[in-house]
């Protein structure tokens, strides 16, 4: 097959997706019959929980290849398991979903992977036409990297939403010590400092502030979010509130302690880092600052005597 018959049938499969996703998304856009109806039917007790989940889309692509992204995405994880790491990692970076919405994620990032490859393959295959075995290998390796890098990704966010948890840990915890010291009970000085901050740890407090308040006890939860959480700082400082709460230590003095701690720990982390980065700094100074300094000092030399050489 030529290569002008070749861009004729992937042009012709490009525009017939196009068409289905703009069908699609049209589609998913119009207001459902329930969404219209519904609120004007007062003796429904379900008309405000059915509402939002009706009225939430979900994207065009999974809409139209729904299909076809989920028995994809069940391969992806046959092929590389460790569904417990990658439920871990979601869990650690706040993300509100499941692994096999993870692994339809990691199918996309592949697809976008494949068709930059074939994109690459394609152009490739106009001058050498030779190249459709190579095309092939760079289309699969996109799709390899595609899957790899979504990965790589969440552990990014995983490693981003800790730190900013660290960030804000001293701050949360010097606001607990205040009003436990004021005179609230623990809950009640939770709900006051996740109704006055905000942030990653000020929505890991309020899970267990919504844990506290359907009954469980103060230790269970906090004993919880030491669980979950991957940040070592936040997993005793959770301890410690649960032994506190347990054992009736006095819970202002913990915290203060607690925040003590890693106030302490990040001012040692500054210190590591500025110790790296005085090494970094010392690469300009060797190979760009002292070359220049030693040629403006022995050129001169090197001049004049070459012009009082016989």
């Amino acid at each position: 097959m030529t290569p002008a018959a070749w861009g004729a049938v992937l042009g012709g499969l490009l525009g017939s997706g196009l068409v289905l996703v703009v069908a699609r998304a049209l589609a998913l856009r119009r207001t459902p019959i329930a969404v219209r109806v519904l609120p004007y039917v007062r003796d429904l007790p379900q008309v405000e929980r059915l509402a939002p989940r009706v009225a939430s889309s979900t994207p065009a692509a999974v809409g139209v290849f729904g299909p076809v992204l989920r028995s994809a995405a069940e391969l992806v994880e046959r092929t590389l398991g460790g569904a417990a790491s990658v439920r871990r990692r979601l869990e650690r970076a706040g993300i509100d979903a499941t692994v096999h919405d993870f692994r339809v994620e990691q199918v996309q990032w592949g697809l976008a992977g494949f068709g930059v490859a074939a994109a690459y393959a394609l152009v490739k295959a106009l001058t050498d036409p030779g190249g459709v075995a190579l095309g092939l290998v760079l289309c699969v390796a996109g799709f390899v990297v595609g899957v790899l890098a979504r990965d790589q990704h969440l552990s990014a966010q995983v490693t981003a939403r800790e730190r900013r948890v660290l960030a804000e840990f001293p701050t949360i915890a010097e606001l607990l010590a205040l009003a436990v010291a004021a005179g609230e009970g623990p809950a009640a000085a939770l709900d006051r400092v996740v109704r006055r901050s905000g942030g990653d740890l000020s929505d890991d407090l309020a899970r267990v502030l919504a844990a506290v308040r359907t009954g469980e006890p103060v230790s269970s939860a906090f004993d919880r979010l030491a669980a979950t959480t991957g940040v070592p700082l936040v997993a005793r400082f959770a301890q410690g509130i649960a032994v506190a709460v347990e054992r009736g230590t006095p819970l202002a003095d913990v915290l203060h302690a607690q925040a003590a701690d890693v106030r302490e720990a990040g001012r040692r982390e500054l210190i590591e880092v500025a110790a790296r980065k005085e090494v970094l700094m010392m690469v300009p100074v060797v190979f760009l600052v002292l070359p220049v300094t030693v040629l403006f000092a022995f050129w001169p030399g090197v001049l004049g005597l070459s012009l009082t050489a016989p």
